[in-house]
């Protein structure tokens, strides 16, 4: 069985929100030629990506959401959605196989497929509210990968963690009283979006890092809090939502991670997934805005999910 699927689709890359848009259409394209270019790409399943059903976005969106966003898609040029988001003529569709890319994830380890995925897929999720479009996220793709894994597959207890340099405030938004959805999540603070930083639930595991720091904070938090509070919940399948933009070359924040630090980070959770739940893991792109520093970043990510 190949272990570790790359699951992608063109569409994502005709999403484009304009020429000096951070959040490009080259996101994904480097990550895939950094994988050709090293080597990985030919130990990794590669599968386009499933359109998800409306049914599927709606078990986390408000059917209003839903269709206000279908309402104003346009057939050319760009329409804003909220000051830093923009939706154009191939943004819906894009939209619909980035959400269905995490489904496929699901479907794909919990029928034997594979072990673990990679979704290379955009726009990005994690912002993304009930009924809130924001941070250039339309649809929470980890989420309706979570929620149908608990509602479709019968999972019990499912963890997420969330390494994006932003805070995943939508995904808290949306399972803040769910107790079988762990959350764990850096991010620097004060930053945006400024929200939902100080949730006291006891499944959401917050770890703020303040300007200017460097990965210590985040490692000394995976093995005092992280850890203990991941084997003390038994998670059936964890979900990464993997940002990034954490990485001190990159535009959109104030952190210092450097590039192996994604994959120390993604060792400490393959190791534990695979003491946990049969190593089964979902992974969906969030940000990341440096193409360069975001290809390898990802690469080593991938990298550690293809290994043991």
């Amino acid at each position: 069985m190949t272990k570790t699927a790359l699951i992608f689709h063109e569409h994502c890359e005709l999403h484009d929100m304009g020429e000096d848009h951070p959040e490009s259409p080259r996101r994904t394209q480097v990550i895939r030629e950094q994988l050709i270019n090293t080597g990985l790409m030919p130990q990794l399943l590669q599968l386009r990506a499933e359109h998800a059903s409306k049914e599927q976005v709606l078990r986390v969106h408000h059917q209003t959401y839903v269709e206000q966003l279908d309402r104003i898609s346009p057939k050319v040029g760009l329409v804003q959605a909220d000051p830093d988001t923009l939706i154009g003529p191939y943004t819906w569709e894009a939209s619909y196989r980035a959400a269905g890319a995490g489904i496929q994830a699901v479907d794909g380890i919990l029928h034997g497929d594979f072990e673990r995925a990679f979704c290379a897929v955009r726009p990005p999720g994690h912002h993304a509210e009930p009924n809130v479009t924001m941070g250039f996220c339309f649809f929470n793709n980890v989420a309706i990968a979570a929620e149908h894994a608990l509602k479709h597959h019968g999972l019990q207890r499912v963890a997420i963690i969330d390494f994006d340099v932003h805070q995943c405030n939508g995904t808290i938004e949306m399972f803040q009283n769910r107790p079988e959805v762990a959350i764990f999540t850096s991010f620097q603070h004060p930053f945006y979006p400024n929200s939902h930083w100080a949730a006291e639930h006891p499944h959401i595991h917050l770890t703020p890092m303040v300007a200017y720091s460097d990965f210590r904070d985040v490692k000394q938090a995976w093995q005092a809090q992280w850890r203990p509070a991941l084997i003390a919940h038994q998670p059936e399948m964890i979900f990464i939502s993997a940002g990034f933009d954490a990485h001190t070359k990159d535009p959109m924040s104030q952190t210092n991670w450097q590039s192996q630090d994604f994959y120390w980070l993604t060792d400490a959770i393959v190791t534990l997934a695979n003491e946990l739940c049969a190593g089964r893991i979902v992974s969906v792109l969030e940000g990341g805005y440096h193409l360069a520093a975001l290809a390898e970043s990802a690469e080593l990510h991938i990298r550690r999910l293809t290994e043991s």
